[in-house]
């Protein structure tokens, strides 16, 4: 049996749904996965396994975080797991402590899901948590990175478990209609919570240049709090020099296949990441990609995409205005080169036998 711990199994970024696709596809008769914070409803619906067994410790703070340890610890003493897998670092670090104080032997792996490419725009609280996982990394039976970058900053930085692993994210292949290329390319979609990050001021300055050449783009953006109501997204806008109709703003939304399916290209102006789900899902669709170069981005997007620094509105916008003045056949050409990827490197299962492989090694 396994024990997932995860810091809040109620978001829906990258690890939580990463999470929910292994619990989807796994066979295991019994499966517990406790959440420091919460379980949304939304994730439970995408793990779909009713063999699975949630637990919430409800620690919405820092200061809740020590009696959650503390029933943690009597969790695994009581459900004896196989294995422990802690997701993202403030879970690692209490999984790891939780497991001591239980006196089980389980081993206890981490999972990282965060590069370190621009630690300024994490939150205080996971910059904390990253320096204080550091102290404890010779601890787990082994690692979890989710993008080759992650690993080599981490080993910099001085994680010093020397049984690591890359184990990319993966992903259902969704079924495509007869020709995913477009006759005219115009909607430019980006995805991603508000997030400094994310870096949306960036996306959006990009945006204005592209606008100012090519007035038929379209800009849709999704994600958590990237909406009209929200003031410092509108303020962005302002400072970019965008009128307000010229991003359609969409908050975050659930039905992410539609949203795919209408674009024609995805945008990522992201400062740091590990393995960016939304450029692997927007190419399962068969969408180009063009991504500032963080974490494994550019590695994943490969030869379905354009690559450029980070942080750099211009370089963001030249490889917009590329594709957009692609031919049809050679935009043809990255949409077959984006889905082949996927299905070739991070189909779902072939990733879950990774997992499984490592943990039970």
């Amino acid at each position: 049996m396994i024990m997932h711990v995860i810091t809040n199994f109620t978001a829906s970024a990258g690890a939580e749904t990463m999470l929910a696709r292994l619990l989807h596809n796994s066979t295991d008769e019994r499966i517990i996965v406790v959440s420091l914070m919460g379980i949304s409803e939304r994730n439970r619906r995408l793990a779909d396994n009713p063999r699975v067994v949630y637990v919430s410790l409800e620690a919405a703070s820092l200061a809740a975080l020590t009696g959650a340890v503390l029933r943690l610890s009597r969790l695994i003493k009581k459900e004896r797991p196989d294995v422990i897998l802690c997701w993202m670092y403030h879970a690692m670090i209490a999984g790891t402590v939780a497991a001591r104080i239980a006196r089980h032997g389980a081993p206890v792996f981490w999972n990282v899901r965060q590069s370190l490419d621009d630690p300024a725009s994490l939150t205080r609280s996971s910059r904390l948590a990253i320096a204080m996982a550091r102290l404890l990394s010779n601890l787990p039976s082994g690692i979890i990175y989710n993008s080759a970058r992650a690993l080599d900053l981490h080993r910099e930085y001085g994680y010093a478990n020397r049984n690591a692993i890359v184990i990319p994210n993966g992903f259902e292949l969704p079924r495509l209609p007869p020709s995913p290329s477009k006759a005219a390319v115009r909607r430019i979609g980006i995805v991603g919570r508000f997030h400094p990050q994310k870096d949306h001021a960036t996306f959006f300055k990009a945006a204005a240049s592209v606008i100012q050449t090519h007035p038929q783009a379209v800009f849709s953006a999704a994600g958590n709090g990237v909406s009209r109501d929200n003031p410092a997204v509108v303020e962005l806008m302002a400072q970019a020099g965008l009128p307000v109709h010229a991003v359609d703003l969409r908050g975050e939304i659930t039905d992410m296949a539609k949203f795919y399916q209408d674009i024609d290209l995805l945008v990522l102006s992201s400062r740091t990441e590990g393995f960016p789900n939304v450029i692997a899902e927007a190419m399962s669709y068969g969408k180009p990609i063009v991504t500032t170069d963080v974490g494994d981005a550019a590695a994943v997007a490969g030869n379905a995409g354009i690559a450029v620094p980070a942080r750099d509105p211009e370089a963001l916008a030249i490889a917009i205005r590329r594709i957009l003045d692609l031919p049809a056949a050679e935009y043809a050409r990255y949409a077959r080169n984006a889905r082949q990827r996927v299905e070739n490197e991070y189909a779902i299962t072939a990733i879950t036998e990774k997992y499984a492989e490592f943990l039970m090694h």
